[in-house]
């Protein structure tokens, strides 16, 4: 099944010692089984992926497949390398992974024919379906469509989130979109705009704090209307804004600790929210919450 809708890039809470908090896992998967997120990513980059341990994967993708009701559950499998993605693949998939998340190798920059080979590799060894995952800015390599092209044949691939947030992106990848092979945001705030001219959904990080606002957004452009959709997207744009007032996923574990969910930890060299920016996430979360 094609992905869809509003997908979850979930956040890993942690405890007082550190170690992952399963309890609070189990509040995260029941809030966005009643908000009705359409899947949740375990294990991605707002997950802290570059921190957790196989093991903590593991039993993250374990306890999250013991609740999660009609959700989906992906699995991050990115790597900078495809040896290390392959043993990533097989731990997200030992644990219960429905679907794998890979982002290109960061760091190492590789050619277009280099991502190829790792794609294919991934999907080769594959037992569930893959999704590519883009994102220049943070991987320092660009998947292009044309590569993508070439990438949308095998029967594991079935589907990209991209970051790109350009009209001329958007373009070239839904001229590859069909039943099989979903074109999905990367980027809140321009994931409207991106159903609305198209494509399948997106894969969230803002949905960790408003899941069902962002779930109702995705399924109103999904269906094509594109005025409502519009303008409650337009009200969530200072929320989006703020959310860059630190990397991520900084500001978004801050928002749904405030919620009551689970801590503010991260794991170093990431650092919890500094205290001026606190009051202008907290107020933009509000509005969107209010207006």
């Amino acid at each position: 099944m094609q992905p869809n809708g509003s997908i979850c890039a979930l956040v890993t809470p942690f405890d007082e010692a550190g170690a992952i908090d399963l309890p609070a896992l189990d509040r995260l998967v029941a809030l966005h089984l009643r908000s009705r997120t359409s899947a949740l990513v375990i294990g991605g980059s707002t997950g802290e992926s570059g921190a957790l341990e196989s093991a903590e994967l593991t039993a993250l993708l374990q306890r999250a497949r013991k609740t999660v009701g009609s959700m989906s559950i992906w699995g991050g499998i990115g790597a900078s390398s495809t040896a290390k993605a392959l043993e990533l693949l097989q731990v997200a998939e030992s644990g219960g992974a429905q679907t794998l998340l890979a982002v290109t190798p960061y760091y190492v920059r590789p050619t277009q024919s280099g991502l190829i080979k790792h794609y294919l590799a991934l999907a080769d060894a594959a037992s569930v379906p893959l999704v590519l995952y883009n994102v220049p800015a943070r991987t320092g390599c660009d998947l292009l469509p044309e590569t993508v092209a070439e990438l949308v044949a095998h029967p594991s691939i079935v589907g990209i989130k991209d970051a790109v947030t350009d009209q001329s992106r958007l373009q070239a990848l839904l001229a590859l979109q069909g039943p099989e092979f979903a074109i999905l945001s990367g980027d809140d705030e321009t994931a409207a705009e991106w159903m609305n001219n198209g494509a399948a959904g997106v894969v969230s990080v803002v949905a960790n704090a408003i899941p069902a606002a962002y779930a109702r957004l995705s399924a109103l452009a999904v269906a094509g209307d594109e005025q409502s959709s519009t303008a409650l997207n337009e009200r969530l744009v200072p929320l989006y804004k703020a959310l860059s007032l630190a990397p991520n996923p900084i500001c978004i574990k801050w928002l749904v600790a405030r919620l009551g969910l689970c801590r503010p930890d991260l794991r170093l060299p990431l650092t919890e929210l500094e205290t001026p920016h606190e009051a202008p996430l907290a107020a933009a979360f509000d509005r969107a919450q209010h207006d």
